[in-house]
């Protein structure tokens, strides 16, 4: 990170949204941990990636909060800070809506979103890939790597070319992974995806 992206970090404050934040701690991920690590872990990446826009990385610290949180009131996210409204129509076009499908909504991403609102999405798609490395439901990881390639990989290509190389390395290992492991014959079973989109 260099001293211009240290000193802008400096001024970001993200404290209000981590507290918003910490109402997802009860929302438990099937792969394990919660809901909240995964809204900082998704800020995390998109520092890793030199992304420092602090409305970005506000909305990357609650971009499930609407989704999981169907009662919150949508007044606090907006009244948070001086950029509240900015983060609360960033997340809201990161969440998903009612009946939508999640092709729906990822191509709806891809045409309609803002270039913010596509890299949040990727960014959250490294995380929840990196996760699904613990998930024990190997219909469902093959299932979740082929919607990674299919809707987010595009995604990625526009946004960030880097953030694609990780997403296609993280496909490959569970593709790997995959094949090295008996066929499930038993596919009666489908896990709730809810808290892994």
């Amino acid at each position: 990170m260099t001293t211009e992206e240290m000193e802008h970090l400096k001024g970001t404050l993200l404290a209000p949204y981590i507290q918003l934040a910490t109402m997802l701690i009860g929302k438990s991920r099937e792969s394990g941990g919660n809901m909240f690590r995964h809204q900082l872990d998704t800020m995390a990446v998109l520092i890793d990636y030199h992304y420092i826009n602090s409305v970005l990385l506000k909305a990357a610290t609650v971009h499930d909060i609407l989704e999981d949180l169907p009662d919150f009131n949508h007044n606090i996210m907006m009244n948070a800070d001086y950029e509240g409204h900015e983060v609360y129509h960033l997340v809201r076009e990161v969440t998903r809506l009612p009946g939508e499908s999640k092709a729906d909504f990822l191509i709806r991403v891809r045409q309609n979103g803002s270039h913010e609102a596509k890299v949040l999405k990727v960014a959250d798609r490294i995380s929840n890939m990196i996760a699904l490395g613990f998930v024990n439901d190997l219909d469902f990881v093959k299932r979740y790597t082929d919607e990674t390639e299919c809707y987010i990989f595009p995604i990625a290509e526009e946004v960030n070319k880097n953030m694609l190389t990780e997403l296609s390395h993280l496909v490959s290992s569970r593709r790997k992974f995959l094949s090295e492991l008996p066929k499930s014959t038993d596919t009666s079973h489908e896990p709730d995806t809810s808290n892994f989109l």
